[in-house]
């Protein structure tokens, strides 16, 4: 990598870091990157992606946890059971599929995180009055929902965190900062068995992974400790991910060359 693309390479990290422990689709920064900077084949990108997922999310769970923001575990196996079975699944389907289908794949996900992104759903959910939380109230919805959510996060994780959001926030009844504390927790526990699958295949780079990692954890550190007195950062996050998002559909789709 050149000089300005190994600074591109860090500072995307420690954004995707902020990025995933504010909100998610931290990424659909990263994959890009892994691929366009990296030059890594899509499969291989996706599985060393999770080395930093993995990383960030550690962090952004011990930092919600000591804050008070993480309920119970007890509460949440409706919840981490569902999405941890089905991610082998998904991630069993990431690894049989040919790079060309991948590219496709990923360029259809990017389409359709940008609309997501553009609609800013996360407006309405930040307002809503919200009832007592209680997981338990509907199980098999609940069930469903993260079975569906294993499957994705197994599969790409591009995206996945803003589902969860929604799940969390519309049917279990918790507020933001408790979804998103939940978020994190899942997505580490998730992202076990989904990673021993791609490592086993022999798809994860080590070196551009252990580097984005680190990048991560710092960044998951500022964005779980600092956000709330940053007001405006999740706006300029929001943008820069419209711009990511819109550039690497058209590249994945072909639009743009190679």
């Amino acid at each position: 990598m050149t000089l300005f693309e190994t600074i591109l390479f860090l500072s995307a990290g420690v954004l995707t870091g902020i990025v995933n422990t504010l909100a998610g689709s931290g990424s659909l920064i990263t994959l890009p990157i892994f691929i366009f900077i990296c030059g890594l084949p899509p499969q291989v990108a996706n599985a060393t992606n999770r080395i930093g997922i993995l990383a960030q999310n550690i962090v952004a769970v011990k930092t919600y946890h000591g804050r008070g923001h993480l309920p119970p575990i007890r509460h949440l196996w409706w919840f981490i059971i569902p999405s941890m079975l089905a991610s082998v699944v998904g991630a069993r389907i990431a690894i049989d599929m040919d790079e060309q289908m991948m590219n496709t794949t990923l360029g259809i996900v990017m389409v359709i995180m940008l609309i997501v992104t553009l609609l800013k759903p996360s407006a309405w959910l930040r307002t809503r009055d919200l009832e007592e939380a209680d997981p338990s109230r509907r199980p098999l919805l609940n069930i469903v929902l993260f079975i569906g959510v294993g499957l994705y996060g197994g599969f790409i994780q591009a995206g996945v965190g803003i589902f969860m959001i929604a799940s969390l926030v519309l049917v279990s009844k918790y507020d933001l900062i408790q979804s998103n504390a939940i978020k994190v927790l899942l997505g580490l526990l998730f992202n076990v068995p989904a990673f021993a699958i791609f490592l086993l295949a022999g798809d994860v780079h080590w070196g551009f992974g252990l580097l984005m990692a680190l990048c991560q954890a710092i960044g998951a550190y500022i964005g779980a400790r600092f956000a709330d007195t940053h007001p405006n950062a999740k706006q300029w996050i929001r943008y820069l991910l419209l711009a990511v998002i819109a550039i690497s559909a058209a590249r994945f789709l072909g639009l743009l060359g190679t």
